[in-house]
């Protein structure tokens, strides 16, 4: 996040910005309005507000498009859930992160003193950089920027374990047969912030089931979920969807 620059340290930034992108901007002013928050801004129609609008519209039209082609035989429910989970404000801001973006946020003085951003602002200007790339040089760039993304967190939300709610699959069965309530433990972390990687295990009453890696905490639990499951799967008549390879 950036705070109070000079005049040369912003243009030394806006072309590092580009060149993570992969696209240069013929209005360097529209790209610098895509990275600034509302806290950074002399007026609110001067920060990425609008552009982000913008920008969420976009991404959900071509999100629609990729699942419509890759995924020819789902139903309409399946690509709404798909769709959910990759214009989501996590995705984007993991993106924005994967393409090195967060630094180049302009805020106010306030929000420069925190330790991490919210989500939100994250997710805001990944938005408002995709309009900011329409506008400036029309759909192509857009695609050019976005395909590559989207076509591999399609794929990626259509396999998560998201899907199916093993959480409260092992919970309905835990207090079944136990009266208890699952809790879920984590036991190790690995990799840098934007990426890390969690080791979650389920444990219903003294007993702690095999663990499972995830992503995200929450994919982690879905994992470990599954796992007490299967090793319960003799007292139940349950089938259990197959669970998904990690990536």
């Amino acid at each position: 996040m950036q705070y109070d620059l000079s005049p040369v340290e912003i243009d030394q930034l806006l072309e590092e910005c580009q060149q993570n992108l992969g696209y240069r901007f013929v209005d360097c002013e529209l790209l610098k309005s895509c990275l600034t928050h509302t806290s950074a801004a002399k007026t609110r129609m001067d920060s990425n507000e609008r552009l982000e609008c913008l920008g969420d519209a976009i991404l959900g039209s071509i999100v629609c498009e990729k699942l419509f082609d890759q995924f020819p035989n789902a139903p309409e429910g399946e690509l709404t859930r798909i769709k959910s989970a990759v214009v989501s404000r996590n995705t984007c801001t993991r993106l924005a992160r994967e393409k090195g973006l967060d630094r180049f946020i302009f805020v106010g003085k306030g929000l420069a003193m925190t330790e991490n951003l919210p989500e939100s602002l994250l997710a805001g200007m990944f938005e408002a950089l995709i309009a900011g790339i329409y506008l400036d040089g029309g759909i192509a760039p857009v695609h050019q920027f976005l395909d590559p993304l989207i076509e591999r967190e399609n794929s990626k939300a259509s396999r998560s374990v998201h899907g199916y709610n093993y959480k409260s699959l092992l919970q309905q069965y835990s207090q079944k047969k136990f009266s208890q309530t699952p809790i879920y433990e984590v036991l190790d972390e690995k990799g840098p912030d934007h990426s890390k990687f969690f080791k979650v295990t389920a444990i219903i009453g003294e007993h702690k089931y095999e663990p499972a890696w995830g992503s995200t905490k929450k994919e982690a639990e879905q994992r470990a979920a599954y796992n007490a499951l299967r090793e319960n799967e003799d007292d139940e008549e349950w089938e259990l969807p197959a669970m998904p390879d990690q990536d």
